[in-house]
């Protein structure tokens, strides 16, 4: 069997995200009776985790397979929507939580849609991103490969980055991911959030690694 990218970074990722969750939970002191909207993530993300909220709904544009019995602690229900037209109301959820999504879900015009939606939907928010100004690519694994024209990427990525060497994508596949990935700097994660705190994870402690939108409106609890 061949190795993907999460295999071969897979530690590494596990050691991100623990941090990060701790962030979470240190920035929103979530509550068992907190209801909490996932937009664009997964049941598995939760369930490697001891419960933190009362219930959790993932949102995606797609079908999620889960089966609430395997893992009857939780409380979490698969949905299917658009983070960028949200239909819930407004502050209907505790927590609104989206984990590197906002960078795949279009346009400038529709990340400005996804963080209006994100900001009207949850009480609390959290929403993370990777950095635009960091030199290496997250999806690619490649330098600097996303500063340059996307006519340039559709070339260079098949040959200059990780992904491409490990994967093989096609014309067709290299197409899609440069056209459906835009990140996003902290100039524009300011615009899209100006009610939050942006927080800038870093590598080795100087490269900005991604930026986290914090909002906190309730009270911490006593």
């Amino acid at each position: 069997m061949s190795l993907n990218l999460y295999q071969i970074f897979a530690p590494l990722m596990r050691r991100f995200r623990g941090q990060r969750f701790a962030i979470f939970k240190q920035h929103l002191s979530p509550l068992r009776t907190d209801q909490l909207l996932d937009v664009g993530g997964y049941p598995g993300f939760w369930t490697q985790h001891e419960p933190t909220v009362g219930s959790i709904d993932t949102l995606n544009v797609h079908e999620v397979p889960w089966e609430q019995g395997s893992h009857p602690n939780y409380q979490i229900r698969t949905l299917l929507g658009d983070g960028r037209a949200l239909t819930a109301p407004d502050q209907s959820y505790q927590i609104l939580f989206s984990n590197s999504v906002i960078e795949h879900v279009g346009t400038w015009e529709d990340q400005q849609a996804f963080a209006r939606e994100a900001r009207r939907v949850g009480k609390d928010l959290w929403v993370q991103t990777p950095a635009y100004e960091c030199p290496i690519e997250p999806h690619y694994v490649g330098l600097y490969i996303h500063h340059l024209p996307k006519k340039w990427q559709m070339v260079l990525v098949r040959w200059v980055t990780l992904w491409g060497w490990v994967h093989r994508p096609t014309r067709e596949q290299v197409a899609y991911e440069v056209n459906s990935i835009r990140l996003l700097t902290r100039r524009e994660m300011d615009l899209l959030f100006p009610d939050c705190e942006i927080l800038t994870e870093r590598l080795l402690g100087l490269i900005p690694k991604s930026y986290i939108a914090i909002r906190k409106q309730r009270p911490q609890a006593a």
